[in-house]
Formats: structure tokens, sequence, C-alpha cells
């Protein structure tokens, strides 16, 4: 009768034994390309006193009308997103004119969303894509987002943007008047970070499903105090600390069905 064979003993060095050529970083990235500094940007295109004043007094008087110190509702209205930029001027000479009529009553701010927030895959908007070819010259939809903004602002249009790459507000968030958190990422603990810290009102919108929950629990974050990793104008990882957005607020925007009706909006409040 044959004895059973012992099992074979592996020295530990042949155990989980790693190729020279191994790697354990970018296994699946194919590329990277250093991005201009936020401050060259500025400085490309920069803003003078005339779009600064437009600014201002857009994020005013949204605070004006949270604070009940004005009696004008403020409507943020515009394309679903900005691709063309000869279209999107065209819009902002005719809302301009509808504007000064409404003056009285209503504060109108320009919708200028130049990324899209996808559930799965699709155009990523005008700064990812601006050629929309899927070539994704983000440097060329950095340059074409802040000149648009700077062309608005000196019309006398207060703008409105989401802030949805937590880098690209340092290009183009002193341009913009009210920004928004979108359905999407309420709940990213990074973009309530981010809100914390931006220099405009920011609305963050309810969830996809309609829940209000995430939303008021986004606001009490963004209204908080935060430390956290981010870009300097120079384009280096910076610590940012912030000290609190106390303009954050809800939007309604619907889930399953419309929640703007009267009994939504109380039981929200």
């Amino acid at each position: 009768m044959k004895q059973a064979k012992k099992p074979k003993k592996h020295k530990l060095s042949q155990i989980g034994k790693v190729s020279a050529n191994a790697r354990t970083t970018d296994t699946h990235v194919a590329a990277s390309e250093l991005l201009i500094p936020p401050r060259k940007v500025a400085k490309l295109l920069p803003a003078s006193k005339k779009h600064y004043q437009t600014v201002l007094m857009g994020r005013r008087s949204i605070q004006d009308i949270m604070d009940k110190k004005e009696r004008r509702l403020f409507v943020v209205v515009g394309p679903c997103s900005i691709h063309d930029p000869k279209a999107a001027w065209e819009y902002a000479n005719r809302l301009k004119r509808v504007a000064a009529l409404v003056k009285p009553t209503i504060q109108v701010v320009m919708r200028v969303y130049f990324e899209k927030p996808r559930t799965t895959t699709g155009w990523k908007g005008l700064i990812n894509d601006p050629r929309m070819d899927d070539s994704f010259r983000i440097e060329e939809g950095i340059l074409t987002a802040r000149r648009l903004l700077l062309k608005f602002n000196e019309l006398g249009l207060p703008c409105a943007t989401e802030a949805l790459d937590p880098v690209i507000p340092q290009y183009i968030a002193d341009l913009i008047s009210w920004s928004a958190i979108g359905a999407r990422t309420t709940e990213s603990q990074t973009h309530r970070e981010l809100a914390s810290g931006l220099s405009m009102p920011v609305g963050l919108k309810n969830a996809t499903d309609g829940g209000t929950q995430i939303a008021i629990n986004g606001i009490q974050s963004a209204r908080s105090s935060h430390h956290f990793l981010g870009l300097s104008p120079d384009g280096r990882s910076a610590v940012i600390r912030t000290t609190g957005n106390p303009y954050a607020h809800i939007v309604l925007r619907g889930g399953a069905k419309p929640n703007f009706d009267p009994e939504s909006i109380r039981a929200c409040e």
C-alpha cells in the first residue's frame, strides 16, 4: 500500500511573487495632463469693476430676499445647460430685456450651467467637452465658460451655475451670483463642504426620489465650518478651511411627482 504524498511546501519567497514590472497605481489611467492654474486663467480673462458690480448686486439681492428685507422673488431661469456660446449670448440679450421689465417684483438670475451630472454616462457639459465630440478639451472648456460669464455680467445679468466638479469653482466662482448643488450630489460630503466655502448663496436640491431630508441635512452641513483638501489659486493641493455658508437653502426640484405645491412647501418647512 502506497503512502499518501505529503503536501508540497512552498517557500515564503515564492508565495505571491511579484513581477519587477508590476504597478500598484494608475492601473486604469490612460493619461494625465497638467491643467492651467486658476490664477493664470484669471489673469488671461480678468474681471472688471463692472463685472463684479453685477455679481455682488445679484448676491446681495438674493440674500436680502432670503432675509425678507425685500419682498421680491428671485428666479433662476435659462436653458438646462449651455452648449452653444452664440445661442447663449442671444438668449442672454433677450433675457436682459425681460429682466428689466420685471425688476420691480422679480430678481432674474440667468441659469448658466456648464456641467451636466449623469445618472450613468453621456455628455458632461461645456467645460468637460466643449466641442461635443468626446475630445474632452477641458482647458478650452474652462476658458470658454469664463469668457461667457464675463460677457453676461458685462451685460448686467447675474449668473447661476451648478457646482459639480469641486475644482471648477476656483476658475469661475468669482463671476457667479447663485450656485446649486444637484440632486445627485446633495448627499455628498465633498459637495456639502464645497458649499460651505462658496461666496454666494447655494441651493441644495432634494433627492431624485423627492425626499427632502437629504437636502435638509446638507443645509446644516453647508452652514457649518469645514476643513478639507482642495485646490489653491496657484493650482496646488491645499487644505481649505471654511466658515460655513449662512445662505444655504433647499431647492424643491420634484421627484416622482412635483413638490412645489403649497402642501409640499409647508411639509418641507
